[in-house]
């Protein structure tokens, strides 16, 4: 196992045509499913840690835990801070040492989150950690963050290039149809401004909302500069899917480990798909050189 910056990784799969897997981590077993899957797969894998295991268990606890499962594993293991609207929290992150980090100022006003995310930007940047930004407003919700649908709105190549030239930030989160959560009809995401954004910001563009996105349009993303997807509410499902097929099987099962174990066995299989699906499998070893 090798730790890597976000910077690499991402730039790595933004110029080779493909995606890397950027999934949320909420106990050990879900970091175990996330790092068996990319471990079988021999893919270079993003963990995140979001707003809600952080209040949950911890950012420094997670961290650990993380850091301990991945010497299991034989691939490239990038953790990544996510949505932090806090630039106390996101230094912290830093501070721990975290490979990557998104300071998430979208509802703020443009300038105060140009501002705070550069700030974000040089700090990491001298630590060798990536970083991630966010303009525009993506719609549903992310762990305790919830954006309306009357709120949502898709990003301006314009809004991008300015962030961009402002921030200087690694990687761009852009609204351009995603939704966090669970999709109420089939999305259909606006290519044309994915491709005009592209063209103007020229790095690696961060699809958010990655669950439930038709594998079709997914592929579409990655040809047009998506080099990281966040996928979390379809993990979440495959792991609860997971247990609750042990209990309905037997409902007198109470051992933790039957259920976590098959839930963390659910949750494994659907990395692997998303693994496929981005691109990223036999990737690793174009890290060790």
């Amino acid at each position: 196992m090798r730790f890597i910056s976000g910077r690499e990784m991402i730039a790595h799969a933004y110029e080779n045509g493909y995606a890397i897997g950027a999934f949320s981590a909420h106990n050990a077993e879900t970091i175990q499913a996330i790092l068996w899957a990319a471990d079988e797969e021999q893919a270079p894998i993003m963990i995140q840690v979001g707003q809600r295991v952080i209040h949950h268990i911890g950012l420094e606890a997670m961290k650990r835990m993380i850091e301990e499962f991945a010497r299991e594993v034989t691939v490239p293991v990038c953790i990544h801070l996510d949505h932090s609207r806090q630039i106390e929290q996101t230094f912290k992150a830093i501070q721990l040492q975290f490979q990557s980090v998104m300071f998430d100022g979208s509802a703020l006003p443009f300038a105060e989150n140009a501002a705070i995310t550069r700030k974000v930007v040089d700090v990491a940047r001298a630590l060798g950690i990536g970083t991630e930004g966010e303009i525009g407003k993506i719609g549903g919700t992310e762990d305790d963050i919830t954006v309306a649908e009357e709120d949502a709105m898709l990003t301006t190549a314009e809004e991008a290039v300015r962030f961009v030239e402002a921030t200087d930030v690694d990687y761009l989160a852009v609204s351009f149809g995603t939704a966090h959560g669970i999709y109420k009809k089939t999305p259909k995401l606006a290519f044309e401004r994915l491709e005009e954004i592209r063209e103007v910001v020229r790095r690696p563009i961060v699809m958010h909302g990655g669950s439930d996105v038709p594998d079709d349009q997914v592929r579409r993303a990655i040809s047009l500069g998506v080099a990281k997807i966040n996928v979390d509410t379809e993990l979440r499902q495959a792991f609860t899917r997971g247990m609750l097929n042990v209990l309905e099987s037997n409902p007198e099962e109470y051992h933790l480990a039957v259920s976590l174990g098959e839930g963390r066995n659910v949750m494994k299989q659907k990395v692997q798909e998303k693994i496929r699906l981005f691109g990223s499998s036999g990737k690793a070893k174009s890290f060790f050189g």
